[in-house]
């Protein structure tokens, strides 16, 4: 085995892959997916909320239990591929990999959009320029700039919390909970704010680079999920208490005007840098995920094989890094993604499906299938509960990567005989 095949370095324990798995979730999507899910759901914010929650909670389970089993880089494309069969992996590496990338964009333009509105692009570039050498030096640097946006993250939700409560203005009559968008409302309100919980998966991509993955990685998961959904529940009724649903499902910057209306206009300002500081952390821990899940691809063959390269110092997947840094970084500079997202929401929730899946393979006890179940049919639902362009999108893309997939197989029987 060369220096540059060697596995990744293990380094990180169970605080760290929660710190990984909290700086995904708890990221630019509080700062933001509040109010266009208060304007889908109206009165049912709340249920939609803890409606993603569930199913996220069922897919953060059935990943926990497939990562202890298969602890290596890439994800459900592992697991898909070992459980369900090669092509299957691959369409679950293919949605992460396409709709994460886009995420990525996203997320770098959010900085911009906060940092430098009128230079939003030239930011965004300079932000993916800069985690991606972070992300290059190694795992433990990546973590360690991850725990302190987290800490600074927390700490200004924590703030914007305690003065919406504490205000005049907070009304608990505006927290009660009806369906005034109608059932359809809330699960497409579920779809949106499930977006926001997604970033546990990203510990279970770095399965290569957890110590005692067995152990860590089945604890890492659901602790993180759970301190997530406590902050967003609070964060969501502090929000509604004094904004309401109405004037929240109306906010471009929810989490700014509800400090605002709470009579604290001085706080804006550290919310706006709270949510640049939050889509840093989001932006770090994407391109860590969607590296690693195409170093796992390259390693089989179905993305370029020089993308499989280990860095003999850093240990890290530096081709993977480099080339998912280049593709952002355009899109960046050139590109307004935030269309894109629609269709990103929908990849996630595929590929969650075929986490799900993969999971109910693993025991023939009723029991031990419940959630892999609840998470599979929860998937399906909230993908299709997204508004029809973003679900035509959605398929598009996943069409396009099964026929690449079928069209490469053909070629290599091809080839073969």
């Amino acid at each position: 085995m060369t220096p540059t095949d060697a596995g990744l370095r293990r380094t990180l324990g169970v605080r760290d892959a929660v710190v990984v798995g909290l700086g995904s979730m708890i990221g630019a999507g509080v700062f933001s997916a509040l109010g266009p899910a208060a304007r889908a759901a109206g009165s049912g914010l709340l249920p939609g909320l803890a409606l993603a929650a569930v199913v996220a909670y069922c897919n953060a389970m059935s990943s926990a239990r497939l990562a202890a089993r298969y602890p290596a880089s890439g994800g459900t494309y592992v697991y898909g591929r070992e459980r369900l069969g090669r092509f299957w992996g691959y369409l679950a590496g293919w949605a992460f990999v396409v709709g994460k990338t886009a995420s990525c964009a996203a997320m770098a333009l959010t900085v911009g959009a906060y940092v430098w509105p009128g230079q939003a692009h030239a930011v965004a570039v300079a932000a993916v320029v800069a985690l991606t050498a972070v992300n290059y030096g190694g795992i433990q640097k990546s973590a360690w700039l991850t725990r302190a946006i987290v800490a600074v993250v927390l700490a200004v939700l924590a703030a914007v919390v305690v003065v919406c409560l504490v205000s005049g203005q907070a009304d608990a009559g505006r927290l009660d909970i009806g369906l005034s968008a109608g059932a359809d409302g809330v699960l497409q309100a579920a779809g949106l704010l499930f977006f926001a919980f997604a970033g546990y998966a990203r510990i279970a991509t770095l399965g290569e680079e957890v110590r005692d993955p067995a152990r860590t990685i089945p604890r890492a998961i659901p602790l993180a999920l759970g301190i997530t959904l406590a902050v967003y529940a609070c964060v969501a009724v502090a929000v509604l208490a004094v904004l309401g649903a109405g004037r929240l499902g109306q906010s471009a910057a929810p989490l700014a005007d509800a400090v605002r209306a709470a009579g604290v206009p001085g706080l804006v300002p550290v919310v706006r840098t709270g949510a640049a500081v939050a889509a840093l952390g989001s932006l770090l821990a994407l391109i860590l995920g969607v590296s690693r899940t195409t170093l796992a691809m390259a390693r089989d063959g179905h993305l370029p094989g020089a993308l499989a390269a280990v860095h003999p110092r850093f240990r890290v997947p530096h081709r993977a890094e480099l080339a998912v840094g280049a593709v952002v970084a355009v899109l960046a500079a050139t590109v307004d993604v935030r269309g894109a997202i629609g269709f990103s929401s929908f990849g996630v929730l595929a590929y969650y499906a075929v986490a799900n899946a993969s999971a109910w393979t693993l025991s023939t006890a009723p029991r031990s299938r419940m959630v892999p179940a609840v998470g599979l049919l929860g998937c399906a639902t909230l993908a299709f509960a997204l508004p029809p362009a973003s679900v035509a999108a959605g398929a598009g893309v996943l069409a396009v990567g099964g026929a690449a997939y079928g069209v490469r197989r053909w070629w290599a029987g091809r080839y073969a005989g």
